[in-house]
């Protein structure tokens, strides 16, 4: 997978080069490229937004600058791409869309700044997504994260591979509970079944503690969850365990 990402902060992604992410550069399993598209504006003071027709606070992105540095990309690297614009209007990003996302051979960040974007750059523009209900200084942040929830979904980026499939969102779960060494810690012990080496009873307490800490935590997620015969009987379990815990507790 190629990314690209248009940013007049490109030192602002330097920490892209570390960790997992890294590794996958080094690997050549990704190849990430920052644009200062800065270096595409037409005065000599390198302006790259402008005060918005009709008046109202803020600057806006100039479209000349984002338009030509889309023109080198293409230029340099032929073929079909995702142009992505991090904007508050945006769909929600999740676990769902980094998935599909990470099925693609070139994405493209376009990150703001200041009010807002001049609107003909969003004729550029496959998606528009946004993190949530809230509103940063700029598309950079939102990027990275993108980037590494992506990323690490690609073939060979994580070390260990069955890491993705158990991660919380799969299949609208949230991860169960994780345990290492030592067995007893100030008074909290590890689950005994996880001790025992039956694999069989390990994955349905997993399974079931997933069904818990959704149900209590993200109840809403459990509306899409696709479950099997298991799955559904576990989660009648949980309900009822939660039910009469509920029901035990003092006023």
């Amino acid at each position: 997978m190629r990314i690209d990402v248009l940013s007049i902060f490109p030192d602002m992604f330097a920490p892209l080069t570390q960790s997992m992410i890294g590794k996958a550069l080094d690997k050549d399993l990704l190849d990430f490229s920052v644009t200062d598209f800065r270096q595409y504006s037409h005065d000599k003071h390198h302006h790259v937004d402008d005060t918005p027709y009709g008046g109202g606070a803020g600057m806006l992105l100039k479209p000349e600058p984002i338009f030509e540095a889309m023109d080198a990309i293409d230029a340099a690297h032929r073929g079909p791409k995702r142009v992505i614009l991090l904007d508050p209007a945006g769909k929600t990003f999740n676990q769902t869309e980094a998935k599909k996302l990470a099925q693609e051979d070139h994405l493209v960040f376009i990150c703001g700044h200041y009010e807002g974007y001049d609107e003909r750059i969003r004729s550029l523009v496959t998606d528009e997504y946004s993190l949530g209900d809230f509103i940063l200084t700029g598309g950079e942040l939102p990027a990275m994260v993108m980037i590494d929830a992506v990323a690490r979904l690609l073939p060979g980026v994580l070390g260990n591979a069955e890491s993705a499939p158990t991660d919380s969102f799969e299949n609208n779960l949230l991860e169960y509970p994780e345990y290492t060494r030592p067995a007893s810690y100030r008074g909290m012990d590890v689950p005994f079944v996880l001790q025992n080496g039956d694999h069989g009873k390990i994955a349905d307490w997993r399974l079931k503690e997933s069904l818990r800490r959704t149900l209590q935590r993200r109840p809403d997620l459990l509306e899409q969850a696709v479950l099997d015969k298991k799955g559904t009987k576990l989660l009648r379990e949980v309900k009822r365990e939660v039910q009469t815990q509920q029901t035990d507790e003092p006023d």
